[in-house]
């Protein structure tokens, strides 16, 4: 069968879909990830259901996918074909029984973690051996995720992600190595390490946190020319993971850390587990560790009780911090949540008027962090080619959210690039979110 695996949301969700894939193509089926793709007997749409913008594209995309399934069967009356369309993840997982009466030409709803039950409902010779790695990768083969933890132990009050997937649960250190290496030698060069919470890693399984010692194993074993670090959590946050960070060079010196605020009071609502003085502290270590880090950020405007003077100095943090990339997000109230008793008082006006002022105040810093880039040599991984650029990232950048480094074909001998191929690349020109530059030699 020709089946199309339609991934939203987050790269956690990635590595789902990933999973699921493999257990399929092991059965010869043909494997897609094409959210426009229309000749595919079977359709599993894998949801995301953490704010209410993601969860509308999700409803979207099953009307989407619904529509598409008429036609399809319309098109096929004759020949015995009919499409099987299939929904799973965070979403269903919430709102199965609601989305089943509101859908009912979705075929079968399963929610997070019942991968074998989908692999059923598509071809049960494929669901014959337990769930587990056998990842066919959606991303260009240069990069990869590596999800080593299932779940969340946080209590962050606007957050429903620890209804939705449970608890945490940390993957066996050897088998994440394992994972990394032969995703290595099937082609990454790039290995994004991914969780709800990495620096939680190793403390449910292992009695201690073990980021830094897996960090470590996956920089000496794995054989990733870079190595990056996703969604940190600032409370508790393992020092050790900095100077493990500081001694690999194939480490990226790249950290994403929401923060979410910086006002006491709010981050106390919030139930984040740090304040004012202990973020500020935090970002001076790391720094002051690593002082050539590239730290990513993501906020939240217009959370109950966020009054004028809270807005303000988040603000002044901002423009004091001066982080090297951001993203600012209104809130969202959601069902179930600590913090759904606290209402939605900042009316979506004003919460937008304040993401929009965080990110104009962003773009002036990005701008002017970019600019001292000009003129300096970086080394540089090419993702892919559009018209005359070839488009790559820096070590401070990482895939689909972050600034890119393009590159006039017409600069190169022979006009020749290879994606996944690393280049010393020299910045020319400078804007917020890109990087022009023109290529030296290989890396």
């Amino acid at each position: 069968m020709k089946i199309n695996i339609v991934t939203l949301g987050c790269s956690k969700n990635t590595v789902d879909s990933e999973n699921l894939a493999g257990h399929l193509q092991q059965q010869q089926h043909q494997l897609f990830f094409d959210r426009t793709l229309n000749d595919c007997d079977v359709v599993i749409v894998n949801t995301c259901g953490f704010i209410g913008d993601a969860k509308q594209e999700s409803v979207t995309t099953l009307l989407e996918q619904v529509d598409a399934k008429r036609r399809f069967n319309r098109r096929h009356r004759y020949d015995g074909r009919r499409r099987q369309l299939i929904a799973t993840g965070c979403l269903v997982q919430r709102y199965r029984e609601e989305l089943r009466s509101e859908l009912p030409e979705v075929d079968a709803w399963f929610g997070v973690m019942e991968w074998d039950k989908v692999l059923t409902a598509v071809d049960k010779a494929a669901s014959k051996e337990p769930f587990s790695l056998r990842r066919t990768v959606s991303t260009p083969r240069h990069y990869a995720y590596l999800k080593i933890a299932e779940g969340c132990n946080r209590s962050c009050s606007y957050c429903a992600i620890p209804l939705i997937r449970g608890a945490y649960v940390s993957r066996p250190i050897e088998e994440l190595v394992a994972e990394a290496r032969q995703l290595v030698a099937d082609g990454a060069k790039e290995l994004i390490v991914i969780a709800q919470d990495t620096t939680y890693y190793g403390l449910d399984r292992y009695g201690r946190r073990r980021l830094a010692e897996l960090l470590e194993l996956l920089a000496t074993r794995s054989g990733a020319r870079w190595i990056r670090l996703h969604y940190t959590y600032p409370a508790d946050f393992p020092l050790d993971v900095l100077d493990v960070m500081r001694r690999y060079s194939n480490i990226c010196k790249y950290i994403d850390i929401p923060l979410q605020h910086i006002n006491s009071g709010l981050l106390r609502s919030m139930r984040r587990g740090i304040d004012r003085t202990g973020t500020l502290a935090l970002l001076q270590q790391i720094r002051k560790t690593l002082p050539d880090i590239c730290i990513r950020t993501t906020l939240i405007a217009g959370y109950p009780g966020e009054t004028d003077e809270a807005f303000e100095e988040l603000k002044t943090f901002v423009q004091e911090a001066r982080f090297d990339r951001m993203g600012c997000f209104a809130y969202s109230p959601e069902e179930g949540t600590p913090a759904e008793p606290l209402g939605d008082p900042v009316d979506e006006a004003e919460k937008q008027r304040r993401v929009d002022e965080l990110m104009t105040l962003q773009e002036r810093i990005s701008q002017e962090r970019n600019e001292q880039l000009a003129g300096k040599t970086l080394t540089v991984l090419i993702d892919r080619r559009e018209g005359d650029f070839y488009i790559g990232r820096t070590e401070y950048d990482s895939p689909e959210i972050d600034d890119e480094v393009l590159i006039d074909r017409h600069t190169v001998p022979h006009h020749t690039l290879h994606t996944g191929s690393f280049y010393r690349v020299r910045i020319t020109a400078a804007m917020e979110n890109d990087l022009y530059g023109t290529v030296v030699h290989d890396a």
